[in-house]
Parts: C-alpha cells; sequence; structure tokens
C-alpha cells in the first residue's frame, strides 16, 4: 500500500507539501499540485480517514533536530530537553542536520507531516532556516544556541561574545601577545558572536585586530586542524589559540601535537565546550562551559509554556570561563617541603619523602577574577 511518503518521492516534493494538497489548506504552484495529483492517481494513493482524523490533533511528539550528531555539546543539552520530556509525557525523536539546509528541511518537513506537538532545533543557517510552515500551522518551535533573524521565535542562548571576551582576555594576561581565533561559519550566530567577543578583548587590551590571525571553518575536527595547521605554518604564528567549539578544538590540539608544538608552553589554547575530557588532558585544558543541560532544559520548558509561539522571547544564559594548565606558559611547581627546625628528614627515617602536589583547578569568569576551586 502506498504512502505519503511515497507519492512525496514520485511528485518530487515534500510530505508536507503532498499533505496541504490533500488537505486543500494552503495555496500550491499550480505545476506542483498537479504532479502531487498524477502520483496519488498513479500509485492509487488512498489516506486513511481514520488516521487522517488522529493527525489532526498534535502526537506527543517533539522533534530535536541538531546541527551536528557528532559534537558533544549535543549530548547533556539532548538530555536535558528528554528528562522535561519524559516528566511531561512527550516522547523525544531526534535528527541530526549535520549543518545542511537540505538535510534539515527534510526533517522539518516530516515534523510538520506528522503533526508534532513541538520542535527544537539547533539551525544551520540562522537566515536560511525556514520554520514558518511550521508556524502557520501552529506547531511551536524553539532554537537553541542560535537564533533565528527571519523568524521571531524563542530561542535559548549562551552569551558567547562575552565567553569569548573572557577567554581571549585570559590569554593576554597570561602573558601570550599573537592571540589567534578559529571560529565557525559566519551564517550562523554564535560564530559571530564568538568572533566579536574575541575582537572586543583585543581592543580593549590594546591590541591591534590583525586578519591575519583568524580563520573561518565549519565546527568540525578536520576544520579545526587545517586551521591550526595553517595559522602556526606561518611566517609570524600565533603564540596562542581560542577554538570557538570543542571538535575544532580537538582538532587543533592534533595538529599541534603533529607540528612538535607543545601547549601551553609554546602555544597557549582555550577552547569553548568544557567536555570530561578537556581535564584530563595534561596539560589540562582551559575552556568556555556553557551549561548544556540547562539549555536542553529551559528549550523544553518554553515549548510546554505555551510562550514558544511570542516574539521576543530569549532566554541568554551565561558562560563560564575554566582556566587550567593549557593557557598558563609556566606549569604550576611543586610547593617546597616545608619542615620545623630541627626536624629530621624523611630519607634519614630510611623512608621516601611525601609531597603533595598541588594543581589547583582554577574556574573564573575573567581573567582577573580570584581562582577557585571548580567543584563538580
Amino acid at each position: 500500500m502506498a504512502t505519503i511518503y511515497d507519492v512525496a518521492r514520485r511528485a518530487a516534493v515534500s510530505p508536507a507539501t503532498v499533505s496541504r494538497v490533500l488537505n486543500r489548506r494552503a495555496s500550491v504552484n499550480a505545476e506542483m499540485a498537479e504532479r502531487v495529483h498524477a502520483a496519488v492517481t498513479a500509485l492509487g494513493y488512498r489516506p486513511n480517514s481514520v488516521a487522517r482524523s488522529l493527525r489532526r490533533r498534535a502526537a506527543p511528539v517533539w522533534a530535536v533536530v541538531i546541527s551536528d550528531i557528532e559534537n558533544p555539546h549535543f549530548t547533556s543539552l539532548v538530555r536535558g530537553i528528554q528528562d522535561v520530556a519524559r516528566a511531561n509525557g512527550k516522547s523525544v525523536v531526534l535528527c541530526n542536520s549535520d549543518e545542511d539546509l537540505a538535510e534539515e528541511a527534510q526533517y522539518l518537513d516530516v515534523a510538520l507531516a506528522e503533526q508534532m506537538s513541538g520542535i527544537i532545533i539547533s539551525p544551520a543557517s540562522d537566515r536560511r532556516t525556514d520554520v514558518s510552515a511550521l508556524l502557520a500551522r501552529g506547531i511551536p518551535v524553539v532554537t537553541i544556541d542560535r537564533r533565528l533573524r527571519n523568524s521571531p521565535v524563542s530561542s535559548v542562548v549562551v552569551d558567547n561574545s562575552r565567553g569569548a571576551r573572557s577567554a581571549t582576555r585570559h590569554l593576554l594576561a597570561a602573558g601570550y601577545q599573537r592571540v589567534a581565533c578559529i571560529t565557525g561559519p559566519l551564517t550562523t550566530s554564535t560564530a559571530r558572536q564568538r568572533l566579536a567577543g574575541y575582537r572586543q578583548a583585543l581592543r580593549e587590551a590594546g591590541v591591534p585586530f590583525d586578519d591575519r590571525l583568524v580563520r573561518v571553518s565549519d565546527y568540525k575536527e578536520a576544520g579545526g586542524y587545517a586551521s591550526a595547521s595553517e595559522l602556526l605554518a606561518a611566517a609570524r604564528p600565533p603564540d596562542a589559540l581560542f577554538v570557538t567549539n570543542s571538535l575544532m578544538t580537538v582538532g587543533s590540539l592534533e595538529s599541534m601535537s603533529d607540528l612538535g608544538v607543545r601547549v601551553a608552553q609554546d602555544v597557549g589554547i582555550v577552547g569553548f565546550d568544557d567536555n570530561p575530557w578537556a581535564r584530563l588532558m595534561r596539560p589540562a585544558l582551559s575552556t568556555v562551559a556553557q551549561p548544556t543541560n540547562d539549555i536542553g532544559r529551559r528549550a523544553a520548558e518554553l515549548l510546554l509554556s505555551g510562550t514558544a509561539g511570542q516574539p521576543g522571547v530569549t532566554l541568554t544564559l551565561p558562560t563560564l570561563l575554566i582556566a587550567r594548565e593549557s593557557s598558563r606558559r609556566d606549569p604550576v611547581p611543586d610547593p617546597p617541603e616545608q619542615r620545623p627546625p630541627g626536624d629530621t628528614p624523611a630519607k634519614a627515617l630510611g623512608s621516601k619523602p611525601r609531597r603533595m602536589a598541588l594543581r589547583p583547578r582554577l574556574s573564573c569568569d575573567q581573567a582577573s577574577g580570584s581562582p577557585a576551586p571548580r567543584s563538580r
């Protein structure tokens, strides 16, 4: 038995377009409508009247469309969405657009055809991602990480500019002089905001902006590797890197390793997104942490609140700079052994001296802030 997806493929249109033609709910290009009707006839498609009746009510399912499933940033974020969804009788369908607008559009068409009750999306482009058909059908949409310029939908984002500014200020305060920035596609608001924060920190420090120290990449590991390799092979290479997402940070670290560049001593580095592996590296990686689980939870709560369709509902959450050893030129030395006057050294008693290496993990929001132990 033919399905609406078979009709869509034969007519070379989306399932949502087939649905609009058959339900006469919206105007469709006459030639496109003719193709749909021809496909329906050729395939003998018969909509199920019971199913169509049930479809008029929204399914208790949310589509979560993320831009890159390989990015560990989304793991905790999606968990936050799922926790709220489950507690409120909703199921979650996870979709990976892979930063591809065509792929993203297909998932949105399916969500529309299936009458899902809400969409949470990290848009592939803040200008070209189109959610108008969903809004016209009354399906609420919330964006995460990135805002849409062409639609007044609700969003949950972080203060990207402030996070980038604090990372760059920290590197400059640590004594690095040529701080480079590897950012993502400028079609996304996150990349533009993080680049703007980097430039603001340079300006505030009286450091001239040098576009030769900026690379616009793709938020992928390979892109980070290529960008870092270009920068480090330059006639005047940078002595520090600010890398604006975790996958590009991994690629940058791989490049440094392959080139024999020592982290912190030769080139300092601060990444964006704090992952468990960051503190396990040696030297441990400095990062700008995002409240990823909270981003997901707040986006899910917006969908449930009924305010998702109201213009101007934007929640901006803070970031946190976590300064570790990768952004310090000099490693933290072990403290000298302290003994009371006249105390006998342990070695003289036939045992090995015991020392505690104090390597505090620092967390601060500003380069000049007071360090504090980071709890987990």
